[in-house]
Parts: structure tokens; C-alpha cells; sequence
């Protein structure tokens, strides 16, 4: 398990990105989600690894990316805040009702996080839909319900992010970084 990197994890539209965002605003270190970016380069390229298109081929093109920022933030030897990790991948596949392969399991239990991950909760005061977020509410209500089967499946302890504004979020995550 490498301390330093700390995941936030949750369902669409639940915050977690702009929450990311403000403690990129106050200096931590932060690696971006691969899903909105894989989607904005298969869209770009004319690519089919789309949620909407081959979610296989999608959840491949998430592990690596998520192996690669696992990488990179690992090197970094400060703190790190990953919008998502491995175990999401895991958990993106059993909401789409396909089977997870072996090697992705490997991968999360392999390329560990802090103990304590973030989770938001499913929001739906918040919640939108827009050109990289197809999924409905009730998609994204079960998206967190998975994170959280995974995650705890995997040993990490699951601290549930508060329904407040960012500032409030971002206290609330510094406080609980060692």
C-alpha cells in the first residue's frame, strides 16, 4: 500500500472532480480521471472504447490509464489526490454487468492506495448529465453503491465525503489526510 496516494472515489456528478479541483487550487498534487479523457480522445480519433460503444474495450483503456497515474503519482513522494483508482474499474465493469477479468482484481490488489479512500455520495441535488456523462441518476446512484462494494471488498476503509460546499469538502479532506 503506498500511503501518500488518496483516492476520491464515488459516483458521477457527486462533486468529486470539483473537489479535486480546489485542493489542486490550494497546492496538493492531483492526478485527473481517465474516463472523461478517454472519451474525449476516442471521440477525437473516431474510436470505439466508448462507455456507449465496446465498455470492454473502455474499461481496458481505464486500467491502464489508472495503472499509468498510479505510476507517476507513486514517483512523486508527496501527497497525491487520484480522482478514482483501480478498484473503479472493477466497479465500472459490475455496473455494466460484464465480467470483471482476472487481471484487473490482480491490478487492485497489487497497486495499492491510502487505507482510507473518500467517497462521495450520490448526489442528486447535483447531479447532471452532459456530452461525457450519459448516465442517469439512477446509473450513477448504482455506480456508488458498486464503489462501495469494491473498495471495502478490497480492505480500504471508506470515509463518505459531506453533502456541503467545496470549501467545506476541502477542509473536510485535509483534515483526514495523515
Amino acid at each position: 500500500m503506498t500511503v501518500h496516494l488518496h483516492v476520491i472515489t464515488g459516483g458521477p456528478g457527486s462533486g468529486k472532480s470539483r473537489l479535486i479541483e480546489a485542493l489542486a487550487a490550494e497546492g496538493l498534487a492531483h492526478m485527473p480521471e481517465a474516463g472523461r479523457a478517454i472519451i474525449q480522445q476516442q471521440v477525437a480519433i473516431g474510436g470505439a472504447a466508448l462507455p456507449w460503444a465496446d465498455r470492454m474495450a473502455f474499461a481496458e483503456l481505464m486500467l491502464g490509464w489508472e495503472l499509468r497515474s498510479h505510476q507517476e503519482a507513486r514517483e512523486r513522494g508527496v501527497p497525491v489526490i487520484l480522482d478514482r483508482g483501480i478498484p473503479d474499474v472493477i466497479g465500472y465493469l459490475q455496473v455494466c454487468g460484464l465480467p470483471v477479468p482476472h487481471h484487473l482484481w490482480k491490478a487492485a490488489e497489487l497497486f495499492r492506495y491510502n487505507r482510507r479512500v473518500f467517497i462521495a455520495p450520490h448526489w442528486p441535488e447535483i447531479f447532471q448529465q452532459d456530452v461525457e456523462r450519459k448516465q442517469d441518476s439512477v446509473e450513477a446512484e448504482a455506480t456508488h453503491r458498486s464503489m462501495v462494494d469494491v473498495y471495502t471488498r478490497l480492505g480500504y476503509e471508506l470515509l463518505p465525503l459531506p453533502r456541503t460546499s467545496i470549501p467545506e469538502r476541502v477542509r473536510f479532506v485535509r483534515a483526514n489526510l495523515p
